[in-house]
């Protein structure tokens, strides 16, 4: 008899299937077992994985994280800046106290950051 879907053991006529049907009907039988497998698998690859909260919980990690050390970096030169900026207006040395308060920050910025980044990891 034959199924609805066209690869059963008779065609319509009632005749035996030609070799050539009985061989694409095994292979589309093996397809669909494989596909079927593949499916299995990736059903259960994605149970184990979890949700995907862990994912979102690790980028939100990392971009605090990314924040922190820029942060690290730019507040060490705005303070820098600021000191420059305020021995100049009191001493009267403008420009030179916020140029090298301004380097000094920078440097500052750059040791915490090291240091940040190096303790985090």
């Amino acid at each position: 008899m034959t199924d609805d879907t066209g690869h059963g053991s008779e065609r319509k006529d009632g005749s035996p299937p030609s070799s050539e049907e009985a061989a694409l009907s095994a292979r589309l039988e093996s397809l669909e077992q494989r596909l079927s497998q593949s499916r299995a698998s990736r059903k259960t690859q994605a149970d184990q994985s979890g949700t995907g909260s862990e994912n979102a919980q690790a980028r939100a990690s990392a971009f605090a994280r990314g924040f922190q050390l820029s942060s690290e970096l730019v507040v060490g030169v705005v303070a820098g800046a600021a000191i420059g900026w305020g021995f100049d207006r009191l001493l009267s040395t403008s420009p030179f106290g916020l140029i090298v308060f301004f380097l000094l920050g920078f440097i500052a910025g750059l040791i915490n950051l090291i240091r940040s980044a190096g303790r985090g990891s």
